[in-house]
C-alpha cells in the first residue's frame, strides 16, 4: 500500500504530464540544385511554438493489427564519425564529410545572434561508439563560436554564435559532403545574386541530398554538459528522455579540478557522501543509503570488490544514477549506482603527458597515448599509465600507486567492432589512520584538543592492494535498427592488511584501547552480458526494445588464517609507538572463509514514443542468486538462494523541446552478504534486501550547452543490515529505512568560456521500523542539506586568451555520526580555487583545496570516532599534448 504522500506525489505528476502538447514549426532550407555543386544563402526565420491540447492530438489506432504490426522506422539515423573546420577566402567552412549513407534533412532557425541548424536523422558518434562534441572558438572576428553536437539520439545540431549580430551562413554540398559556409563581414555585405524575372518562384523544400551522406569526425566529448548517457537505460539515450535523475561528472571537470580520486570527483554530485574508509578503499552513500558492490560499475558492468579511490587516469567521465537500478544491472543497492566510463581509443594520433607536484610530498606523473595501429585505421589503441607517491597531513600516513590501462579496438568488418581492455593497479598505504575520538575533537576534552595531524595507529601498519581486470566488448550491427552487444570482464583484487584499530576511550579521557587486525582479503568476479537493441514502429508508435541476459559470479575469500587480537593501548595526547602487544593473546578471533555468489538476470525494456513529446519507459527484470559460504576454521558450510522480479515504469512529457516532466517507479533486490564479509556466524542467514522508489522531476535544457534537473523522491529499504551495537564484528538485520528528498543539479556553459557544475540535496533519511534503534533516528553520515558549486572562466580573446580561474564551494550540513545518534558531526563549508593557462597544446594550472584552511570533519564511525577533513593544500600541474 502506498502512503498518502507517495500516492499524491506520483498521481499529480502524471496528470501534469498529460496536460498539454507543443509542436514546433519548422523552417525549410534550400535543396541541392541538380548534381552540381552550388551555393545558396540560407533563409533564416524565427520559430514560433504552437500549443495544442491532448484532445487535438492525432488519435492512435486501437486495432490490434495496427498496434502490433511491426514497421521499420521511417527515418534512417546516420552515424556521423567526423567534422572538419577549414578556413577559406570568404571565412570558414564546417564540413560534414560524406562517403555513404542516406539523405540528411536540415531544419534551420535563429535565436538572438545564434544560427541553429538541426539535422533530425543523424547522430555524432566516434568509431568506438562514444558521443562527440565539435567546438571551434573565435574562428572569425565576427563569430564567437561554432559547435556541432548531439541534441538527442536522432538529432545533430550545428550552432553558429555571432559576436554582435546574426551570422551569415550558406549551405551547399560537394564531393566532400555537406558544407556550412560561414562568411566574414565583408563577404556577408554582398547581396545575393538576383534570380531571372522569368523564373517562377517556388517554395523551397527542406534540404535533401540524392546521394547518401555519412560524416567523419575525430575528437572526444568535451564541456561540462553531457547530453547522452547509457547508464539509465543501457542504450545511448538523451538524459532528458530518461525518467530518473542522472548526474554526470565529465572529463573537463576532472581536468579543471585536477581530480585523481573517485571520492574527490563525487563531491560534484548532489546527494553523494562518503560512508567510511578502509585502507585505500572509500565506500559511498547515495540518497542516504550505502552503495553495494554490484552498484559500482565500470563501463556498464559490475565491478564488485573494487570500490576504491585510486587513480582516474583512464576515466573519461563518471555517471551517477540516483535510485535503484536492479532492472538494468541486477543485484544492487537502492540508493543508486556509480558507473565509471573509461577512455576509448582515438582514430587520430594523440599523446599527452602530465606532471603534478603538491603539498605533503605529492608527486604524480601520467601519460595518455592513443591512435591507429594500421593505415586503414581499423585497429586503434589507447594506453594510460600513472604513478603517484604522496604523503598526508596525517602523521606517517603515506600512499603509493601504479596504474596501467591498455585498450585495443578492432573493426572486424564494417558492422562489427571488438574492444579488448585490461587494467593493473598496485597500491600501498602505510600508517593508515582510523580517525580520532569525538572527545577531544567534536567535544571538549579536559586534557586538551587533538590536532588533526594526530595518528593513533602504528607507523608499521600497511595495506597492500593489487587489482587486475581483463575483458572484451563485441558489438555487431545487423542493420541501422538492430544491434547486438556481448561483453565479458574478469576482475581480481587482493588486499593484505596489517592494521591497528581503535576501540573505546578510557575514563581518563586520554588512554584509548586498540586491537591488531591481520587480513588477506581477495575478491574475484566474472561478469558476462549479452543484449539486443532494436528500433521499430507499431503503427504510429515508436519503440526502442532492449532484451538481455546477465551471468555473474563473485567470490569473496580470506584464504589463509587471519584475525583480530589485542594491541597495546596508547595515550592520545602523548602517543608512544612501537609498544609490544599485550592482553589475552594475539588472535583470540580468527577467520578463514569463502563465499561464492552466482547470479543470473533476464531483462526486457521498451522505450515507447507515443508522440514526439510523450514517452513511456517500461522494464522488468527477473533475478536469481545462490550463495554458498564456507568457514574453514569451523569446517561448516551454509547456503542461501532467492529470486525476485524487479519492475520499472516511467513517463516523460515534453511540453516544449527544452523541458521534460517525468515520473517513475522502480525497485531493487540484492542479497544480504554482510554475514560473510564481517565474519559473523554463518548459521545466521539473512533475507535479501529490497527497495522501491517513487520519483518525479523536471529536466530543462536552459540553452544548447546548459541543462538542469530537479527531482523529488521517496525511497524505502527493507531487510537492512547494520552494525551490531553489541559487537562491532557482527551485523544485524533491522526492519525498514526511508529516505525522502529534493535534488537540484546544474551543469554546462553559461556563456562562452564560463562553465559551471552545481547541485543541492535535501535528504531526510531515517529509520522507520526497527527492533533495536529508535524509530525516527537519522541515518549515519547522511546530511540533511548539502550543496556544491564549481565554476571556471577562461578568457576567450586578447593577449590574456587562455588564462582561466576556478572557484568551488562545497557545503555539507550537520549529520549523525552513528546510527544510535549519540552525536552529530558539525556542518562545514570548504572553498576550492584554481588558476590555469591554456595555449595550444600546453596547459599549466594551480589548484587550491580548502583555500581558507577550515577545520572540518569528513565523516563519523561507529564507536565514537571521526575523520578530520583535508587542510589547505596546493597542487601544480603541467600538461603537454603532442
Amino acid at each position: 500500500m502506498l502512503n498518502l504522500w507517495q500516492t499524491s506525489l506520483f498521481l499529480t505528476s502524471v496528470f501534469c504530464v498529460l496536460d498539454m502538447q507543443v509542436v514546433w514549426a519548422k523552417s525549410p532550407v534550400p535543396a541541392k540544385e541538380d548534381t552540381e555543386t552550388t551555393l545558396a544563402s540560407v533563409q533564416i526565420e524565427d520559430e514560433r511554438p504552437s500549443i495544442r491540447r491532448v484532445r487535438d492530438l492525432e488519435k492512435v489506432s486501437t486495432r490490434v493489427a495496427d498496434l502490433f504490426a511491426q514497421q521499420p522506422t521511417t527515418t534512417r539515423v546516420i552515424q556521423i564519425t567526423g567534422v572538419k573546420a577549414t578556413p577559406t577566402n570568404k571565412g570558414v567552412e564546417v564540413i560534414l564529410e560524406t562517403t555513404v549513407g542516406a539523405q540528411l534533412q536540415v531544419i534551420n532557425r535563429s535565436t538572438s545572434n545564434n544560427f541553429i541548424a538541426d539535422i533530425p536523422n543523424a547522430q555524432l558518434r566516434l568509431p568506438n561508439g562514444d558521443g562527440f562534441t565539435f567546438r571551434s572558438e573565435k574562428p572569425l572576428s565576427e563569430i564567437a563560436e561554432i559547435t556541432v553536437t548531439n541534441v538527442d539520439a536522432n538529432t545533430v545540431r550545428v550552432t553558429v554564435v555571432g559576436e554582435k549580430a546574426l551570422p551569415t551562413v550558406e549551405l551547399f554540398d560537394d564531393n566532400a559532403g555537406l558544407v556550412f559556409g560561414i562568411n566574414s563581414a565583408a563577404t556577408a555585405m554582398q547581396p545575393p545574386p538576383e534570380k531571372p524575372t522569368t523564373e517562377t518562384p517556388q517554395e523551397e523544400p527542406a534540404a535533401q541530398q540524392d546521394e547518401p551522406i555519412e560524416l567523419v569526425v575525430t575528437g572526444e566529448q568535451d564541456g561540462y554538459r553531457v547530453p547522452n548517457s547509457s547508464t539509465g537505460t543501457r542504450t545511448d539515450t538523451p538524459l532528458r528522455d530518461i525518467p530518473q535523475s542522472i548526474q554526470v561528472v565529465p572529463q573537463q571537470v576532472l581536468r579543471d579540478q585536477q581530480v585523481n580520486r573517485l571520492d574527490d570527483a563525487l563531491r560534484n554530485v548532489a546527494g553523494v557522501t562518503a560512508e567510511f574508509t578502509a585502507g585505500p578503499t572509500v565506500y559511498y552513500k547515495i540518497r542516504g543509503f550505502a552503495v553495494a558492490d554490484n552498484s559500482l560499475l565500470r563501463d556498464g558492468l559490475p565491478d564488485p570488490g573494487v570500490g576504491d579511490s585510486v587513480e582516474l587516469a583512464n576515466v573519461e567521465r563518471i555517471e551517477v544514477l540516483k535510485g535503484p537500478a536492479s532492472v538494468l544491472f541486477g543485484l544492487g543497492s537502492p540508493g543508486g549506482s556509480i558507473n565509471i566510463v573509461t577512455k576509448r581509443p582515438l582514430s587520430e594520433p594523440f599523446y599527452a603527458v602530465d606532471a603534478t607536484i603538491g603539498s605533503y610530498s605529492f608527486y604524480r606523473g601520467a601519460v595518455d597515448f592513443s591512435g591507429p595501429l594500421n593505415d586503414s585505421k581499423t585497429a586503434l589503441y589507447r594506453f594510460n599509465a600513472v604513478y603517484r607517491n604522496s604523503g598526508s597531513f596525517i602523521d606517517f600516513y603515506n600512499s603509493e600507486s601504479l596504474s596501467l590501462s591498455p585498450v585495443v579496438s578492432l573493426a572486424i568488418g564494417k558492422k562489427t567492432n571488438l574492444t579488448l581492455s585490461a587494467d593493473y593497479i598496485g597500491t600501498r598505504d602505510s600508517g593508515k589512520s582510523f580517525g580520532l575520538p569525538t572527545v577531544g575533537t567534536i567535544f571538549a576534552n579536559p586534557n586538551g584538543k587533538l590536532p588533526r595531524n594526530r595518528n593513533l595507529t602504528e607507523p608499521t601498519d600497511n595495506v597492500d592492494g593489487t587489482t587486475v581486470r581483463a575483458g572484451y566488448q563485441l558489438e555487431h550491427k545487423f542493420n541501422d535498427n538492430w544491434s547486438l552487444t556481448n561483453a565479458f570482464r574478469y576482475g581480481y583484487r587482493s588486499l593484505y592488511s596489517i592494521e591497528t584499530r581503535l576501540d573505546g576511550l578510557d575514563a581518563d579521557n586520554r588512554t584509548i584501547n586498540r586491537s591488531l587486525s591481520i587480513y588477506d582479503n581477495r575478491f574475484t568476479s566474472y561478469n558476462l552480458t549479452t543484449n539486443v537493441v532494436g528500433k521499430f514502429s507499431t503503427g504510429s508508435i515508436g519503440h526502442q526494445l532492449l532484451f538481455g541476459v546477465d551471468l555473474n559470479r563473485s567470490i569473496s575469500a580470506v584464504p589463509r588464517t587471519a584475525g583480530d587480537g589485542d594491541a597495546a593501548s596508547i595515550d592520545i595526547f602523548n602517543p608512544v609507538y612501537g609498544q609490544p602487544n599485550g592482553g589475552s593473546g594475539l588472535f583470540p578471533f580468527e577467520a578463514s572463509n569463502e563465499a561464492t555468489t552466482d547470479s543470473f538476470g533476464i531483462y526486457l525494456q521498451d522505450q515507447v514514443a507515443l508522440t514526439e513529446s510523450l514517452k513511456v519507459l517500461l522494464g522488468a527484470r527477473f533475478d536469481g542468486f545462490k550463495q554458498v559460504s564456507e568457514d574453514f576454521i569451523a569446517n561448516t558450510e551454509s547456503s542461501q538462494s532467492d529470486s525476485a522480479l524487479s519492475p520499472r515504469i516511467g513517463i516523460v512529457y515534453q511540453p516544449i523541446p527544452a523541458i521534460s516532466l517525468y515520473a517513475s517507479y522502480i525497485s531493487s533486490f540484492t542479497p544480504a552478504r554482510g554475514t560473510f564479509l564481517f565474519g559473523s556466524n554463518l548459521d545466521t542467514l539473512f533475507e535479501p534486501e529490497r527497495g522501491r522508489q517513487f520519483e518525479v522531476g523536471v529536466k530543462a535544457d536552459l540553452n544548447s550547452r546548459l541543462s538542469a534537473t530537479l527531482a523529488l523522491y521517496d525511497l524505502t529499504r527493507t531487510n537492512v543490515l547494520v552494525t551490531d551495537p553489541n559487537d562491532d564484528d557482527f551485523q544485524i538485520q533491522t526492519g525498514e529505512q526511508n529516505s525522502r528528498g529534493i535534488e537540484l543539479s546544474l551543469s554546462g556553459e553559461i556563456l562562452p568560456g564560463w562553465n559551471i557544475i552545481a547541485g543541492y540535496a535535501y535528504t531526510d533519511a531515517r529509520i522507520t521500523k526497527d527492533t533495536t534503534f529508535e524509530v525516527g533516528s537519522r541515518l549515519q553520515n547522511a546530511a540533511d542539506h548539502a550543496f556544491n558549486v564549481w565554476t571556471t572562466y577562461e578568457i576567450q580573446k586578447g593577449d590574456l586568451q587562455g588564462l582561466g580561474f576556478g572557484l568551488g564551494l562545497f557545503f555539507v550540513g550537520d549529520r549523525a555520526g552513528d546510527l544510535p545518534n549519540t552525536y552529530d558531526i558539525p556542518s562545514y563549508l570548504r572553498t576550492d580555487a584554481s588558476i590555469f593557462y591554456n595555449r595550444d597544446r600546453f596547459r599549466i594550472g594551480l589548484n587550491f583545496k580548502n583555500l581558507f584552511d577550515v577545520e572540518y570533519f569528513e565523516l563519523g564511525y561507529f564507536g565514537g570516532r571521526v575523520d578530520y577533513g583535508q587542510p589547505f593544500t596546493v597542487q601544480g600541474t603541467v600538461s603537454f599534448q603532442f
